[in-house]
């Protein structure tokens, strides 16, 4: 089955790209102009790979690496459940309005406008809206600020840094005591801030406008683990803390999530939209690259910048230039695509031009080479791939260097 924004860039992405499609991938083509500042909606991620885990608005991010030049494997990690078999959604709903809480605390603006259309269409939309008129409103940030006032509804405060932590604070400065608080929590149960209100003397009641559940293809979700952990991705994104518990669960259930987790530990960079969706990934020793805010746009600006920054490099040989970008090489006229193994290795022999590197230092960049004679077919295969395989040198009982 087709992802959105995939099939209609397929024939395209195929008929410029040289090496073969990845079969549940998007195609994407084209030279980088420039890493980042000229035309960040250019081409500019030629050679590398992304995965997105996310479900809602998943084809967004697609679509953007695709403009951008990645190529994208997708595999929702976590789904949403729909309104419509949602009856836990109902019956939360039911309970807000009949307890006419005090404080409606509104986390997302997603999670607001999908609670209003669950509230309509099960005939509740007229006594919820009583409700939320009747309660004083508390919003976390200006998105969601905006869907509460195009239902009709003033809010009451905002937090100036979009934390749910913030948010409670402000309702607790307007005081809690013996007052009943709803949140509407966005995918799952924040226990930390629900628990600072219930000692701070509320009565709280919950309301999941969306609660995550398993993704129904999960035979793509293992493929997905399966090339992050072997490492040939090299960015995962992750727009929700339950995505990072569905990947790492999946991994789990096939053998991988040791493998799995190690990858994005070394060789393999997790990237999250925020701090909370961030937070599982730390407590896992993995630590992903945060845009300074916590948006969409922003999280594929920080990819952008994280992979043209770090994956691209040139350097002067003794034979001509030779150019990196991602795990395309171009060296005298040539292009060629690089596999993991021989991409990371040239990666270190580039790093140090003309620098010997020990065969120590270079067994610590292939973590699936165990010992020497694992190293020395790794460096040929090197030499088989590039263009010219005098661009790597042996230095007889010393190690091997780029031939500058």
């Amino acid at each position: 089955m087709s992802e959105p924004g995939v099939s209609s860039t397929r024939a395209a992405g195929a008929a410029r790209r040289s090496h073969p499609p990845t079969a549940w991938s998007a195609e994407l083509t084209g030279p980088d102009p420039d890493a980042v500042r000229v035309d960040p909606t250019g081409p500019v991620l030629d050679g590398f790979r992304v995965a997105v885990t996310s479900d809602r608005r998943s084809g967004d991010l697609i679509d953007a690496f695709v403009r951008r030049g990645a190529e994208v494997l997708h595999a929702p990690a976590v789904r949403i459940a729909p309104v419509e078999e949602d009856e836990i959604l109902i019956g939360d709903t039911r309970a807000v309005i009949d307890c006419r809480p005090d404080v409606v605390i509104v986390t997302t603006a997603y999670g607001f406008r999908r609670w209003i259309e669950a509230a309509d269409a099960a005939g509740l939309g007229e006594d919820l809206a009583r409700t939320l008129d009747h309660a004083r409103v508390i919003v976390r940030g200006p998105k969601a600020r905006g869907a509460v006032r195009a239902a009709g509804h003033v809010d009451d405060g905002i937090a100036d840094d979009e934390r749910t932590a913030s948010t409670v604070g402000l309702a607790l400065e307007g005081g809690v005591v013996g007052r009943r608080v709803a949140v509407q929590l966005h995918g799952h149960e924040d226990v930390e801030q629900l628990e600072r209100l219930r000692s701070a003397g509320a009565t709280v009641l919950t309301v999941a406008p969306y609660r995550w559940v398993r993704p129904t293809d999960e035979s793509r979700l293992g493929r997905l683990v399966a090339a992050v952990a072997a490492r040939e991705v090299d960015v995962v994104t992750f727009t929700s803390a339950p995505a990072v518990d569905g990947l790492v669960s999946a991994a789990a259930q096939l053998g991988m999530d040791g493998v799995l987790v190690d990858a994005l530990r070394c060789g393999v960079t997790a990237a999250a939209v925020g701090p909370v969706t961030a937070a599982p990934l730390l407590d896992l020793g993995v630590t992903p690259i945060v845009p300074d805010r916590f948006r969409m746009g922003a999280l594929i600006r920080t990819v952008v910048e994280h992979l043209t920054l770090n994956g691209v490099a040139e350097v002067q040989t003794a034979l001509g230039p030779l150019v990196v970008h991602g795990r395309v090489v171009t060296f005298g006229g040539e292009t060629v695509t690089l596999a993991r193994g021989p991409r990371a290795m040239l990666a270190a022999l580039m790093s140090e031009p003309g620098v010997v590197l020990s065969r120590e230092r270079l067994l610590d960049e292939l973590p699936e080479a165990e010992n020497e004679h694992a190293l020395d077919m790794a460096v040929s295969r090197l030499r088989s791939a590039l263009p010219d395989r005098h661009l790597v040198q042996t230095v007889v009982r010393r190690g091997y260097r780029l031939n500058v």
